[in-house]
Order: structure tokens, then sequence, then C-alpha cells
């Protein structure tokens, strides 16, 4: 023991004698202009950093650089071939006498591929180096040159896996933040679409954007969102939806406050409107604010088809949407409690088939809707070539051999089927989600109460919809409160020319979309 104890101290002892020379504290608030002083001070920030690099260069055979970079962040072969060689290579440039105006010099070379930024701050250096930038220090100067070179990979644009239309555009949103925003100026290329930076957690140091449309959007909304994102303090901001558990308004609320979406199309019409979207680096997920309850209802292919089709698809839509939410606890509340109300012959062919079944309605219910959901989520979980096979097969299986082992009545079975049918309908995942989770609720109520079970909870429904705001907008504007001219785009879609007017309850100064024209002949 003692032996081995004074081998780690004799092991510590040449460490302390290696780091001796390396500065105890950094002051991350100044820049040395001494460039070994800096070196130490940089490779003691980022030790045991091994993707970390210092190139020290000599330029004109005089004077030191140091090159600092991430390595897999930045593009080498354009740092070699457009900065190093014409600066390694070429001839002294005229009238370059003095080693001060070196600066200037690189300076000038870096700005003809790349933007470049100068900081006098040893952390504004290495929050630059972290994001992409190569930082530039040159011997005796107390400021160095932060110059984007980004070389990492991403991935392509390529057509929403969650959003899928038959006539829109095929792109959308990829895990870039430039990307992004370049989706976005291609389509509205005027100098009102506004984009603000954020930069959101101590470690990650995430880049947020909120953008929205000068004049449409309000100032109070955006007054609102800029508090929001402001006030989080987190270590890391992993992706948007970490950021919009943070700033929705009723955290406990099974309806989603936020509206997410990967497609740039979607985001645009959006801020037509008066929203405003925020984006986050490193997801494809665009977050739009504030969401109302129609918008979960509304899916992209409303707006690509003629008004009557997508008038007629809406209103199957939202006849699926109340299926999916009431078909299982009316069954329930109907076949227990009021079997009167159920036609005599129908009432016989539900008897004969529960004939033998051992478990109550509620039971069975639960039962089928719980493997019915654990289906959906393997289908979901497991890899494309396989989920879709496994969920389609499990439920033909399994529904048909609960049937003739009497554990279950068929006409359940078809009652489960069609319901989850109809949950398929929703546009909106998320959306989609708090649906699945009420009815579960739904059942409940009717296997207690019956009918009267499923009345309580309609009215407890709409009055927590009726209730619930998103960023001070009413959830379910602009039904309720009721706005007559704002009805043109919400159960119905009428003609685009009549639709010359923003929604009141969102728009800002600018509520005119075109002047009203004259409707076709």
């Amino acid at each position: 023991m003692m032996r081995d104890f004074r081998k780690r101290k004799t092991l510590q002892d040449l460490f302390n004698k290696k780091t001796e020379s390396l500065p105890s504290e950094i002051n991350m608030n100044t820049m040395s202009s001494d460039l070994s002083e800096m070196e130490q001070q940089l490779k003691k920030l980022f030790e045991n950093c091994s993707d970390f690099v210092i190139r020290p260069v000599y330029v004109m055979d005089k004077v030191k650089i140091l090159l600092i970079y991430i390595d897999g962040l930045i593009d080498t072969n354009m740092l070699d071939e457009v900065f190093l060689k014409p600066m390694l290579f070429e001839r002294r440039p005229q009238g370059l006498e003095e080693v001060s105006s070196l600066g200037q010099v690189i300076e000038q070379k870096l700005i003809a591929i790349t933007q470049v930024q100068n900081v006098s701050k040893l952390s504004e250096l290495a929050d630059g180096i972290l994001k992409a930038n190569i930082g530039v220090v040159i011997d005796g100067e107390t400021k160095a040159m932060l110059a984007g070179l980004p070389g990492f990979e991403k991935r392509s644009i390529e057509e929403p896996a969650t959003e899928v239309t038959i006539r829109g555009p095929k792109e959308g949103f990829t895990e870039s933040l430039r990307t992004n925003t370049t989706l976005l100026r291609r389509r509205i290329r005027s100098t009102k679409l506004k984009l603000e930076s954020f930069t959101i957690g101590e470690l990650s140091k995430t880049d947020v954007v909120i953008a929205y449309i000068e004049g449409i959007a309000t100032d109070s909304l955006l007054k609102e969102v800029r508090l929001r994102i402001e006030r989080i303090r987190l270590d890391a901001l992993m992706g948007s939806e970490m950021l919009e558990e943070f700033i929705e308004d009723v955290p406990y609320s099974p309806f989603p406050q936020i509206q997410n979406t990967e497609r740039p199309d979607i985001l645009v019409a959006n801020l037509l409107e008066g929203r405003v979207g925020i984006i986050v680096d490193n997801t494809p997920f665009v977050l739009v604010v504030p969401m109302t309850f129609w918008s979960g209802l509304q899916a992209a292919d409303d707006y690509y088809e003629r008004f009557i089709y997508t008038t007629f698809i809406r209103f199957i839509r939202f006849t699926l949407f109340n299926i999916s939410l009431f078909l299982p606890s009316l069954y329930v509340a109907l076949s227990t409690f009021h079997p009167k109300l159920i036609p005599t012959s129908l009432l016989f062919s539900v008897a004969a088939a529960r004939e033998g079944v051992p478990f109550p309605a509620i039971i069975e219910a639960l039962m089928m809707e719980f493997v019915f959901e654990g289906l959906r989520e393997a289908g979901v979980r497991l890899p494309k070539a396989i989920g879709s096979a496994v969920s389609i097969v499990g439920a033909l299986v399994i529904g048909q051999a609960a049937v003739q082992a009497g554990i279950v009545s068929a006409p359940m079975v078809i009652v489960v089927a069609t319901t989850g049918i109809a949950s398929f309908s929703i546009p909106r995942y998320n959306f989609g989600t708090s649906i699945r989770v009420i009815r579960f609720i739904m059942l409940i109520l009717a296997g207690i109460f019956g009918l009267y079970g499923i009345v309580l909870g309609f009215i407890a429904l709409h009055i927590h919809l009726v209730c619930l705001r998103s960023f001070g907008i009413p959830y379910f504007s602009p039904v309720a409160p009721q706005i007559p001219a704002d009805l043109k785009d919400v159960i119905v879609r009428l003609p685009r020319w009549t639709l010359n007017k923003r929604p009141t309850f969102l728009a800002g100064k600018d509520k005119i979309r075109f002047p009203k024209g004259q409707k076709p002949k």
C-alpha cells in the first residue's frame, strides 16, 4: 500500500511540474498580445479535446499566426486552397512594411471567401470556434478574427416524412439552421421577413431564430415570444421539443398549444397570417405560435386542392375525429347501460356476439384499445421494412384469435378497428396523440356512468378548450369567441378570392392580403 501511494504521489508531482508553465486561471474577458501565452491559454481551455487543432503558420517568413479550429466543423480544403496558399506563396503586397498591417491583409483575404468578425475577448473566440468558425490570432495583436468556414456533413433537403402532400412542394426542413432560413427566404423575398437570433444553453449554446413578417405579426405577440425565450435557463437545448415545453402556456393540458411542422410552405402560410415561427438549430421541426384547435385538424393538401374537394374532405375529417374520440365510449355506454336505445335487430346481433365473453364491455374495450395502441407504437418504433407488416399482421392475427377464443366479441373488434382508422385521419401527430389519451378517459366515464359520463366528459372537455390559450390567443378562435369574418377557413374553406383578409385575431397592422378582386365568371 505504501509503495502504491508513493508511486501515485510521484506521478502527481510529475503532472504538477508539467503544468506549472500553464496559467492557473484564464481571463476570458481579455486576449494577450503574446502569441505563446495565447497558445497556452487555448490549450488549457480546450484540454482533453482531441478534435481541437492549433496550426502555427509563419506568414512572409516573419510573422507567426495561429489558426484555431475544431476538426470536422471546418472546410479544411477551402482553408488550404483559398487562404493559406496565397498567404504563404505569394509575394508580400506592396506597401506592407509594418507588421501591424498584416491583420488588415489577412482580413481582406478572408473577406473574399467568407464573413469575418473581430473579437477582443477569449470567451468570444472560444464560442466562435465552437460554432464552426476558424480563429486567426496574430502575434502582437490583442484581437482575433473569426471566419466562417463550415464544412461539417449535413442532411440534404428531402420530402418531409410526417407531412406528405400530393400536389405540394417536396422540400422539408433539415437539421441545419441556415438551410432552414434559406428555404424561408426563397419563398418570402422581402425585407419585411425578419429573423431574430438567440442563443440558449450554457453548454450547448444552441442557436434559435424567431421568424416573423414585420407589420403582420403583432407587437404584443413578438414581445411575449422574446420574453419566454430569453428567460429560459438550462445547460443544453437539444431540440425544438425541449423549447416547446418551456414556453407553452398550460403544460398539463393534453392538447398541444404550439404547432410544429417540417414544411417551409406551411410555416410561410402561418407567417402570412400573423403567426411567429421558432427555428431551432439541429432539428427539422419548426415551432409555430400561437396554435388554435382548428390548426390541428388542417392539412397541407387543404390549400393545394380546389375548395369544393377541400371542404368535403374537412367534413369527413371532422366526422372521423368525433368517431375516434367517442365511438368506443358510446358502444360501452349503450351496450352496458342503455340497450333500449339500440335497434332491436342490432341488439340481438350484439347480444349473440357477446354471449360467452367473460369480461364486461368496459374491460373488453380497454383491453382492445391497449393492444391496438401497443401495435401502433410497435409499428412506429420498429424499422420501416418490418414495422408496417408487424402492425397489420399483428392486428389481424390477435383480433381473429381473440374472437375465436371468446375473449372479446366481434363487434368490439370492429369498433376498435374503426376507431383506429379514424384516428389516422388527424393530420397532426401530436394533436392525434392528445385525442388518444382523452379517448381512454371517455371510456372510463362511459363504463362508470354511461351516457351521463360521456356528456359530463364532453362538457368538461369543451370548458377546457374554451378556457385554454396559446400565447394570449383563445384556443377555440375564431369560433369561441366567434369572429364571423374569420370563419371562411375553419370548418369549410371558401374560394381563395374570398380570403382577401388575414385572420382578425392574429394579424397586426397589415390585415389585407390583396384587394378584393372580381369573382370568376
